[in-house]
């Protein structure tokens, strides 16, 4: 049997873990105040929810769906045209957004040699990924609306397209310039090792083996843009009718909620629920869309 020296059973004692230890006490304490920080992050997001659910929820019916909204005194009615308003005008940003940001992203992640031009390009994306909304409605409303330039037509669907499209840009960028950056450069040179030119292999390799991570950029834009209020207020308006064409105002679901929210009607005051509800569902299945976008990426 092996004897241990007294140095060497304190040594091994030391190694027990001692719960009563002073840095043991404040490990535990310093657990405890960064669990008490984290859930105070989420609780925000958990009682916003919550509440929205509770109060909306109770509010849902087959007519939300089927009706239009009407104005005072009369009853809330539906919001039949600010779900197709809401989808009209997010299409109509895509449409100007991700043709311009996936193209932006090519040229800074294939084109750029690192130059001045391309850091000033990444330096305005950034500023103007921080810029509020609202700044975009009023360039809209100075440019488009207040100066009738798109055939005579003020406050229309496409207007607010163009505010919510300037929203969606840098997301896109950035998301198309990092996800081409994570493409091989292995790829490339095979690529045009067998003759291909620098479109082709752009066009034919880095672009589809970056596709998932630009999707997922354009779907987190998306869920962006559903939800502004400000820059559809300047451009879009609001309508209680019918869808008119793009070149008329039209209605959304934000503004909607906006401005049922602050009627002294109680019927309107719970379509503005019902419809913040189904604006919540929205944009949360939209951004569980983005995760699952880039979950399949990592794989």
């Amino acid at each position: 049997m092996t004897a241990f020296t007294p140095s060497q059973k304190t040594a091994s004692r030391s190694l027990h873990y001692k719960p009563q230890a002073p840095r043991n006490i404040a490990n535990r304490l310093l657990t405890i105040l960064a669990s008490i920080f984290a859930f105070c992050c989420v609780a925000p997001l958990l009682l916003v929810l919550g509440y929205v659910v509770i109060k909306g929820f109770e509010n849902l019916s087959i007519t939300l769906f089927t009706l239009l909204p009407e104005p005072p005194p009369s009853d809330g009615g539906g919001i039949r045209n600010a779900i197709f308003g809401t989808f009209t005008v997010t299409l109509i940003a895509m449409a100007i957004a991700v043709p311009v940001g996936v193209g932006g992203g090519i040229y800074l992640a294939e084109y750029s040699r690192g130059g001045g031009f391309s850091k000033f390009i990444r330096f305005g994306t950034n500023v103007l990924s921080g810029v509020p909304s609202i700044i975009a409605g009023v360039f809209i409303y100075s440019t488009v609306v207040y100066t009738k330039i798109i055939f005579g037509s003020n406050y229309s669907a496409i207007a607010g397209g163009m505010a919510l499209a300037i929203l969606m840009v840098p997301t896109v960028i950035k998301t198309t310039d990092e996800g081409l950056k994570l493409v091989p450069d292995d790829l490339r040179r095979a690529s045009m090792g067998v003759g291909a030119s620098r479109f082709v292999t752009i066009t034919r390799v880095t672009l589809p083996s970056a596709l998932t991570p630009i999707a997922t950029g354009v779907v987190l834009a998306v869920a962006r843009a559903a939800g502004e209020t400000a820059p559809l207020l300047f451009t879009a308006m609001f309508t209680y009718f019918e869808w008119d064409g793009i070149f008329n105002p039209i209605a959304s679901m934000s503004v909607l909620i906006y401005n049922f929210s602050l009627m002294p009607s109680n019927p309107h005051n719970e379509l503005a629920w019902a419809a913040s509800f189904v604006l919540v569902v929205l944009i949360l299945g939209l951004n569980l869309l983005s995760r699952w976008l880039a979950r399949f990426a990592s794989r």
